[in-house]
């Protein structure tokens, strides 16, 4: 099991979103998640998202997978990148879950690394929070002020920055957390051939909210009412201050509407932006099987990196899984509650949940569409 070794509460108040935050020996006696052979093996595959970044002078060449072979990049100055270990690799489950003390809808993906040493990215900056977990071996990590940085080059289009002063300047090792959130410069450099892990959170933009919601009322043929005014400009050729005020405010009016912005917010933030191993059974389940799989002790599991998300005070009782609202009779609330907080369940839990039909019915909805699966 993995706990995380400090004060959450302290974290959540005075550095979450606030600063950035070195924290030794974050995870006591920490122990990798995978191997390096096992993170290879997975950079093979086709729908997992992986890449290569090879340090050059004064430069960085990105190579995306997936990978057959690695004897072409040596023994150092490289780095291989997996995205959303989570959806892949069910053991991360535990390592997941000491981070839900922050909301499931901000958590993007665990992102991991095996780095040789000269490995690297260069100097950048995320819109996104991030935790840096030290695995085996060393990496040296730079923290800077939020700021105004020259792109790398003065390319316009790279994420890379030229360099910045330090106000975090430290060698990672096993177990240590390097808490960045967005708009902070960082950079890390590997000492000795490492792994390390990257617990990545994010939050919408108003483009992506905006995007979202026009999305929302074409696909439903909603939002149509037109603007009016109680009166005219004198000059024809004058959009008058009154008429720009009330054609935003249909904006505001609709996205001030619960029975319209909930649905929107619940399938936009249960989405995920990386391919779920989504585990489809090769023959349909029936409702009477899933009494038989409980009874010869079988477990509850959900796939890695499915969100089931409630929205507090929604209109409608409903769950938002993967994009798609799943509507519920209210007497089973609880029960669905409890599907969304847990990412398993043992035979003991399963057994009381499938005991109610309607939650029986759910379940056998979730299994047959490979969100679900039983297991040992």
């Amino acid at each position: 099991m993995y706990y995380l070794n400090f004060d959450l509460k302290t974290f959540i108040d005075q550095y979450w979103q606030k600063k950035p935050l070195l924290i030794r020996n974050a995870f006591e006696n920490f122990e990798d998640i995978i191997t390096p052979d096992e993170l290879a093996g997975l950079a093979c595959e086709e729908a997992v998202s992986s890449r290569v970044v090879v340090t050059k002078e004064n430069d960085w060449q990105m190579i995306e997978g997936p990978f057959e072979d690695y004897t072409q990049f040596g023994d150092k100055n490289w780095q291989l990148l997996v995205q959303a270990l989570n959806h892949w690799h069910p053991d991360s489950a535990d390592f997941i879950n000491a981070f839900r003390f922050l909301p499931d809808w901000r958590f993007d993906d665990l992102m991991v690394s095996f780095a040789t040493p000269g490995g690297g990215v260069g100097a950048h900056i995320d819109n996104y929070d991030v935790f840096i977990i030290q695995g085996e071996g060393e990496r040296h990590w730079t923290v800077g002020d939020k700021g105004q940085y020259a792109p790398k080059n003065n390319d316009p289009t790279t994420p890379l920055i030229e360099g910045f002063e330090p106000i975090i300047d430290a060698i990672l090792q096993k177990g240590d957390l390097l808490y960045i959130p967005p708009g902070y410069p960082h950079q890390g450099q590997t000492i000795t051939t490492a792994m390390s892990y990257s617990m990545g959170f994010r939050a919408p933009s108003q483009q992506e909210l905006f995007s979202e919601i026009a999305d929302n009322l074409i696909d439903n043929a909603i939002g149509l009412k037109r603007f009016t005014s109680n009166s005219e400009p004198t000059q024809p050729s004058q959009v008058s201050a009154d008429h720009q005020q009330g054609m935003m405010a249909l904006i505001s009016e609709f996205a001030s509407s619960p029975t319209h912005y909930q649905a929107v917010l619940g399938k936009m933030l249960s989405l995920n932006r990386f391919e779920l191993d989504i585990c489809e059974p090769q023959e349909v389940y029936r409702a009477e099987e899933l009494d038989d799989y409980i009874n010869q002790g079988a477990l509850l599991y959900r796939i890695g990196g499915l969100k089931l998300l409630q929205l507090e005070s929604d209109s409608v009782s409903r769950v938002f899984i993967n994009g798609e609202a799943f509507e519920y009779p209210e007497a089973i609330a609880k029960n669905v509650t409890q599907l969304a907080e847990k990412l398993s369940f043992d035979n003991e839990q399963a057994t009381l949940l499938l005991q109610c039909s309607a939650t029986k019915a759910l379940i056998l909805t979730l299994l047959n569409r490979g969100y679900f699966y039983f297991g040992e």
